[in-house]
């Protein structure tokens, strides 16, 4: 394909990608639409005050150790964004999360956790998620403390140990909600109750809300437990490598940036390849794509039109394959 007729195609015009071929039907469309929404990566939040000090030596799934409570089972599915929200095999995931009593291990003898836990380890672990992007651990349902709702820490790494997503479960508070009963149930050690907690809407880390933060949860005190979370990471996709992209294409910033209608993306190929172009949110959802095929080497000018997109910062991502392998960069454009 000459560049004149790269141009021509309208590759840039990415408004056109999403008009549904008429063969769709509405049902079909308004279930892609969904998964779209849902699509985006997961709230980022801070990991302390509590973090597991050395995660990569507590590879186990039952994380009990010698905590006593309510029996709970944990299910943890990792999503790749940048894989159609499929499940991400491969990630390494530590979870930690207090016990009955609002305590971690590893920590304590301090104003902010006067009981000594720093030889203990409990309520901690690392799992490596399956083939259905899963995990699961085996432990007692957290207690609460001061100035925070019930959760659970979670941290999610590459296979490789670069880490894609530092947050946190929250636990629904519907009515005859599971952190209510659990900690009614004076038998089994819960003995704080309810008198002083703070619901999510009054906790500083849920503050900006728990729409993709927040779990499910079945069962009673008596059976126990089972929480289920999806959760949503921005994955480098199997086969596609940042490493040595330059070497095959390069990207250059948009002009005009900010842009209020239509913006142009420079291209350098190598060698002819193949390029699709992606454009996403800064929360990580996608909102446009395009391919072409076949595109010659040299210069590409890329014409963009986002008069339809909401002021704010995107990410354009360019993907190119060749004879070498496939390869994407990525650069952050505003909208005006």
């Amino acid at each position: 394909m000459e560049r004149k007729d790269f141009l021509k195609s309208g590759f840039g015009f990415l408004g056109m990608a999403l008009i549904a071929p008429a063969a769709l039907s509405s049902k079909d469309t308004a279930k892609k639409l969904s998964e779209a929404e849902s699509c985006t990566v997961t709230n980022s939040e801070t990991g302390g005050p509590f973090p597991t000090i050395t995660p990569s030596s507590l590879v186990t799934s039952n994380i009990v150790g010698d905590r006593t409570g309510v029996a709970f089972t944990i299910n943890i599915t990792v999503k790749n964004i940048n894989n159609s929200c499929n499940a991400l095999q491969g990630a390494i995931v530590d979870i930690w999360h207090c016990d009955k009593d609002g305590n971690y291990s590893e920590y304590g003898g301090t104003a902010m956790q006067s009981a000594n836990y720093t030889t203990y380890h409990f309520l901690r672990g690392r799992q490596t998620t399956d083939a259905n992007g899963l995990v699961t651990y085996t432990s007692i349902f957290p207690g609460w403390y001061t100035s925070r709702a019930t959760h659970i820490h979670v941290h999610i790494y590459t296979s490789g140990g670069t880490s894609l997503l530092i947050t946190q479960i929250a636990f629904p508070e519907d009515s005859g909600n599971a952190v209510t009963a659990v900690n009614a149930a004076t038998s089994y050690g819960y003995t704080k109750g309810m008198t002083g907690y703070t619901y999510n809407a009054s906790d500083n880390v849920f503050s900006d809300g728990t729409s993709n933060e927040m779990s499910t949860i079945t069962g009673s005190v008596s059976a126990g437990y089972v929480l289920n979370f999806e959760t949503y990471v921005s994955a480098a996709v199997t086969g596609i490598s940042n490493t040595g992209a330059e070497k095959q294409f390069q990207i250059g910033q948009n002009f005009p940036n900010p842009v209020k209608d239509i913006t142009t993306i420079p291209v350098v190929l190598r060698e002819p390849s193949s390029i699709k172009m992606e454009l996403f949110d800064i929360q990580g959802k996608k909102i446009k794509s395009v391919s072409h095929e076949n595109v010659s080497s040299g210069e590409q000018n890329i014409e963009l039109n986002v008069s339809e997109l909401s002021t704010g910062r995107y990410i354009y991502s360019v993907e190119v394959s060749n004879t070498n392998g496939t390869f994407r960069q990525s650069k952050i454009m505003i909208k005006n």
